[in-house]
């Protein structure tokens, strides 16, 4: 019996003895338990990961075809607007030739009014002119007639030539 003496031997019977223990208490069933409900948690994160890295990269296409059909929508956009900025510029310049051209002709006929106008008072000025030169010449015949001393006396004679 003296290996009842040596430590090791009671180091291997205590050893035995706390494992019988744990074994009856059934503390390798919990930790098993423990360790699978840590595994079940880490499971469900890895699987929870996953699903969010999945729809992560789902939005991510989804946000990658908004932004390609925006960005064509907006390059539609941009196109329409320059070339209805061009039709714009194509009826404004037809639109402001009209006008000068309206403006033109208006300013034409002005001018060929106020040409015939001037020329009307022209001629109305000369008509009044020639009348008052005439009506000066005639009044001084007329005076030069009633005073002329000759002209009284060739009519005094061509009278009593008739007379006679």
């Amino acid at each position: 019996m003296e290996f009842l003496a040596d430590a090791h031997v009671w180091e291997a019977v205590g050893l035995a003895v706390f494992v019988v223990a744990l074994i009856w208490l059934k503390v390798p069933g919990m930790a098993l338990a423990a360790l699978d409900d840590r595994a079940a948690k880490i499971q469900a994160q890895l699987d929870e990961a996953t699903r969010l890295r999945e729809e992560a990269e789902r939005l991510l296409a989804e946000i990658k075809t908004q932004r390609e059909a925006t960005e064509r929508q907006a390059e539609q956009i941009l196109a329409m607007a320059k070339q209805e900025a061009a039709q714009l510029s194509v009826d404004a310049k037809a639109k402001l030739e009209d006008q000068i051209k309206r403006r033109g002709e208006l300013a034409e006929r002005r001018i060929a009014q106020a040409e015939a106008q001037a020329a009307a008072e022209v001629k109305a000025a000369a008509a009044d002119l020639a009348t008052q030169v005439a009506e000066t010449v005639l009044a001084a015949r007329l005076a030069a007639a009633k005073t002329d001393p000759m002209v009284g006396a060739a009519i005094d004679q061509l009278a009593n030539t008739k007379l006679q």
